[in-house]
């Protein structure tokens, strides 16, 4: 009769729908190019089945052999292209290209097709029915005790499994918040690590200009080095710091306004399910219906936002493997060469030979020091460079470098930038009120004073040497990549996709609610209503009569 001949059309609408959204969240092979090995998905390995072809989010095991010129993450990214006649996309990982943003955002096409689809059959369906109801006799109530039971059963179980989906939204943009917060401070602390050692060279190189040994001081041409090298520094480190910062704080206001919208979307969906429930069983139609209208809109706009994230978890993934694969190939040329440069490469190079040229100099400075002054046993007519120096000869200041800036061991009567202090100060005299030694020793505190601020300047730059050749050949960046790589990037890959999936699930089950609202409706109306006028009738399990 009527009633059952609508469940039976409303059934097969519901596992129509099933069989597209449902079993859009698979795990199985990838396919690859004949040439390549193709491996088995990973955990993460979530896509979507558009006829034979894959193209949501693949895993991110097995990818291809690397070469001189390396292609990040090729396999991974090996999808559709919309914009280049659908061929499959090569270029690898590269947010400047703009097929890999078509190939990445096409992953998602069959989800804003479901949202299409969704919004215009329903809408045609709301139409039929009003147009029925407005211009076509009615037929008289049927009532069937099958049709009530299992369009009842099915009501409940997709308001369970809407508010199921709801539960594991909000825990996974919870989830998911955090770990990207955790991955921006990371990279926030990283700069300002970098940042901060800038600006101790700087400081290091500038107390060098002052440092003055017996009135000897750095050549004119070193301390106008040091000016411009200085220059290029604390601009170097202030664009940084500025960059960090305005980038830091425009992520966290998009974290913090997605956050947000996940968390209303959460709350809003499991309100509509919990109320729509509730009037289906009170029989509150035209609340129903309202509702009906809201959550048409509200599943279509959930749809979207699937595919949105969805090409956000394949972005995520695609990035985490390309950095992974820039980490372990150090000498390859990438796409994030030309994008992300380590640092002002020129400035680093520069600043890493005037630190070495500086710390020569002051090392000559000081050792010229001890080899003509306090090395030397004056008489008092020599006037400034007598002050009564006696005993053991003083061992000379190591110079870690060569002419060349090679680097230099230590020889036999050096002491190095290390100990250099602590040796010295067994040379150190007492001395008069007019700056003679009353002892034995080479050097007055006064001397002793100066030679060590030179030592302690020279030894800073020292110690910084490596740290800037780390700018240089990207030792920095490539361990910040590395640990985000390994200690972010699998966070991030499964709370992106703990979101998707929860949005799949809440947009999947309200959508199918809102048809059983209306059914349950319907059915509950007949069985008021048959109950009502034909209490007399016998009516069987499963059996139906017309009114």
């Amino acid at each position: 009769m009527l009633s059952y001949r609508s469940l039976r059309f409303s059934l097969a609408f519901t596992f129509l729908f099933l069989s597209s959204t449902f079993f859009v969240i698979s795990v199985g092979e990838p396919q690859f190019p004949t040439n390549q090995k193709a491996t088995t998905p990973g955990e993460n390995d979530v896509f979507l089945i558009w006829g034979n072809k894959r193209l949501l989010a693949e895993g991110s095991d097995g990818e291809a052999p690397l070469n001189s010129s390396l292609v990040l993450a090729a396999r991974r990214t090996h999808r559709r292209d919309p914009i280049d006649d659908f061929k499959k996309y090569s270029g690898g990982w590269n947010i400047s290209e703009k097929h890999y943003w078509a190939s990445v955002a096409f992953t998602a096409a069959p989800l804003f097709v479901i949202a299409a689809v969704w919004f215009l059959v329903f809408a045609l369906c709301l139409l039929f029915i009003c147009l029925c109801y407005c211009c076509c006799a009615r037929e008289p109530y049927g009532y069937s005790r099958t049709a009530y039971a299992l369009s009842l059963i099915l009501l409940i179980f997709f308001t369970i499994a809407a508010i199921v989906g709801c539960v594991v939204l909000y825990t996974g943009q919870g989830k998911y918040h955090g770990s990207t917060t955790r991955t921006l401070k990371y990279i926030v602390n990283t700069s300002d690590s970098t940042v901060e050692k800038l600006r101790n060279v700087s400081d290091y190189l500038a107390a060098a200009k002052r440092i003055g040994v017996d009135q000897v001081f750095l050549p004119s041409n070193i301390q106008g080095d040091i000016d411009r090298i200085q220059t290029k520094i604390n601009s170097s480190a202030n664009t940084l710091s500025t960059q960090t910062k305005d980038n830091a704080d425009n992520i966290h206001n998009v974290l913090n306004s997605v956050r947000l919208a996940l968390i209303l979307l959460s709350a809003v969906m499991l309100l509509l399910t919990f109320l729509g429930f509730l009037f289906s069983l009170c029989g509150m139609q035209f609340l129903v219906y309202t509702l009906v209208i809201g959550g048409w809109l509200l599943v279509t706009g959930t749809f979207i936002l699937c595919g949105i994230f969805l090409v956000l978890h394949n972005v995520t993934s695609d990035t985490c493997v390309a950095m992974d694969q820039w980490v372990q190939n150090p000498m390859s040329h990438t796409a994030l060469d030309d994008i992300l440069p380590c640092v002002d490469n020129a400035t680093a190079q520069e600043t890493l030979l005037r630190s070495k040229e500086v710390t020569s100099q002051l090392v000559n400075v000081v050792n010229q020091v001890i080899n003509n002054v306090t090395n030397r046993n004056f008489s008092p007519s020599f006037g400034p460079l007598y002050f009564n120096q006696s005993g053991p000869l003083m061992p000379t200041l190591c110079n870690p470098f060569y002419s060349d800036m090679r680097d230099r061991p230590c020889t036999a009567g050096e002491v190095d930038l290390i100990n250099a202090t602590r040796v010295w100060r067994n040379y150190v005299c007492e001395v008069s009120s007019n700056g003679i030694c009353t002892t034995t020793g080479r050097l007055t505190p006064t001397f002793y004073n100066q030679m060590a601020a030179g030592v302690n300047v020279s030894y800073g730059l020292y110690r910084y040497g490596p740290f800037l050749v780390s700018l240089q050949d990207c030792t920095v960046l490539r361990q910040t990549f590395g640990d985000i790589s390994h200690e972010y990037c699998p966070g991030l890959r499964r709370y992106s996709k703990w979101i998707y999936v929860g949005l799949v699930m809440v947009s999947t089950a309200v959508m199918l609610s809102l048809v059983f609202w209306v059914i349950y409706g319907r059915e509950r109306r007949h069985r008021v209503y048959t109950k009502t006028h034909m209490p007399r009738r016998d009516h069987g399990f499963g059996g139906e009569k017309d009114g």
